[in-house]
C-alpha cells in the first residue's frame, strides 16, 4: 500500500493508506452505515461525485462479483475504509475489491480514523474533500478543491445514465434457487433512467410489468404519444446522483406528464423531480441519509419499516398542498413519501429495492403495477 492523504474543505488533514486505484480524487464526502453490501453501495450510481466513508470497520472480506453489481460500473471518486482486507473469503467471489476498484480507476483508502472522520461529518455537514496519493503538499491539494466544481453546478446525468433505450427482462435476486428468474410481464412501462440501480427495474419486472428503460433526456411528448396509443401503461422515475435543483430542464418534462394524468413512480432523484415538476423547491440536508438501516414510518398503515436509503435532499413540508404524505423518516422528520391528489402518481425518498439492504418497503411495486393495470382498464 502507498500513503494517501486526504483533506477536507474545513481543513483538517487526515494521513492514510491506498488500495485499488492511485492517483487524486475530488468530490463530495459523505459516509454509509450498512453493515454489508460495499459492492453494491460503491456501484450505486447515485454516488456519483462523492467519497463514501463507510462506518463498517472491515471491508473486502467478501471480495466482488459479476451479480452484485448495481450498474455497469463505478461513479464514485473513492472508497474510504477503517481496515481493508485484500483476501476474500466468500465462495461467490470472483475477485478482491482493490483488483476491482483498480479496473475502474477508483481510490481506495484505508487506515484511517473513519469513526472521527464519521462524527466530524455528522458535526459540520457533508464536505468537499481531496483525496490523493499523489503529493501531500497542502497548497497543491488545495489548488485541486478551489478548482473543483460544486455537487450544486454538476449534472452527473450524461456520465451514469442509458444512451440508448433497452427492454430490461431480468427479474429479482430469488435466493432459494440463487438465480435470476423473469416474471411474467404485464402491461409496459417507461423506466427513465436517471442514473438507475439494476435491482429497481429487476424489482419492476418481478411485479409483473414490462419494462423499457430510455434515456434520461427522453422528451415527454413521445412518452404521451406512446401513452395515447396505450403502447404504454405508466412511467417509472428512478434514483440519480447530484443537486434536483440543477435539473429543472427535466422537472419541466415531467410536469407535462403530470398534466396527462399519466401513472407515475417516482423513488429517490425521481421522487425529488415530481416534487419540483409540481412547483416546489427541494433542499440539502446537513449530512444526508445513507444506510440500510433507516427507520420510516407508512403513515398510511402506521408501520415502522426499515429501508436503505442513499440521498442528499429532500421535498419540503408544504408538499401536502398538493399531496398526502405517505411515509416520513424517524430520524428526522423528513418527509420520505407522498401520493399526489392530482394524478395516479406516488414517490418516496427511500429505496424499496433494497440491495443492499431490507426488503420491507418492496410492495411498493406491486402498488404501481397495480396502479398501471388499473389505468389500462377501458
Amino acid at each position: 500500500m502507498r500513503p494517501c492523504y486526504l483533506y477536507l474543505e474545513n481543513g483538517i488533514f487526515f494521513e492514510a493508506e491506498s488500495f485499488g486505484a492511485q492517483g487524486t480524487a475530488c468530490g463530495e464526502i459523505v459516509f454509509n452505515t450498512s453493515m454489508s453490501g460495499y459492492q453494491e453501495i460503491i456501484t450505486d450510481p447515485s454516488y456519483a461525485g462523492q467519497l463514501i466513508t463507510f462506518t463498517m470497520p472491515e471491508i473486502g472480506v467478501v471480495g466482488v462479483n459479476e451479480n452484485d453489481l448495481e450498474s455497469r460500473g463505478v461513479f464514485a471518486r473513492a472508497v474510504i475504509t477503517r481496515n481493508y482486507q485484500d483476501e476474500p473469503s466468500n465462495y461467490r467471489s470472483e475477485g478482491s475489491l482493490s483488483g476491482f476498484l483498480k479496473t475502474n480507476g477508483i481510490l481506495g483508502i484505508c487506515s484511517i480514523d473513519t469513526r472521527a472522520l464519521t462524527k466530524l461529518i455528522r458535526k459540520e455537514g457533508a464536505m468537499m474533500a481531496v483525496a490523493s496519493t499523489e503529493t501531500k503538499e497542502l497548497s497543491e491539494i488545495r489548488a485541486v478543491l478551489d478548482n473543483a466544481p460544486r455537487m450544486d453546478r454538476v449534472n452527473f446525468l450524461d456520465e451514469v445514465g442509458t444512451k440508448k433505450a433497452y427492454r430490461h427482462s431480468q427479474g429479482a435476486w430469488n435466493h432459494n434457487t440463487q438465480r435470476f428468474e423473469k416474471a411474467d410481464v404485464g402491461k409496459k412501462v417507461i423506466a427513465i433512467d436517471f442514473g438507475a440501480k439494476f435491482n429497481i427495474f429487476n424489482s419492476l419486472v418481478q411485479a409483473g410489468l414490462e419494462v423499457e428503460v430510455v434515456p434520461y433526456d427522453t422528451k415527454a411528448d413521445e412518452i404521451i404519444r406512446r401513452f395515447e396509443a396505450r403502447e404504454i401503461g405508466g412511467v417509472f422515475l428512478s434514483n440519480g446522483p447530484g443537486d434536483p435543483m440543477v435539473l429543472k430542464g427535466l422537472a419541466a418534462e415531467i410536469a407535462k406528464l403530470v398534466k396527462r394524468k399519466i401513472p407515475i413512480f417516482g423513488i429517490c432523484l425521481g421522487h425529488q423531480l415530481l416534487a419540483i415538476a409540481h412547483g416546489y423547491e427541494t433542499f440539502k440536508l446537513k449530512f444526508g441519509h445513507h444506510g440500510a438501516n433507516q427507520p420510516v414510518k407508512n403513515c398510511e398503515t402506521g408501520v415502522v419499516e426499515i429501508t436503505s436509503q442513499n440521498h442528499n435532499y429532500s421535498i419540503p413540508e408544504n408538499i401536502e398542498e398538493v399531496a398526502e404524505i405517505t411515509h416520513v423518516n424517524l430520524f428526522d422528520g423528513t418527509i420520505e413519501g407522498v401520493r399526489y391528489r392530482d394524478a395516479p402518481i406516488f414517490s418516496v425518498q427511500h429505496h424499496p429495492e433494497a440491495s443492499p439492504g431490507p426488503h420491507e418497503s418492496g410492495y411498493l411495486f406491486k402498488q404501481f403495477a397495480d396502479s398501471v393495470l388499473e389505468s389500462a382498464k377501458p
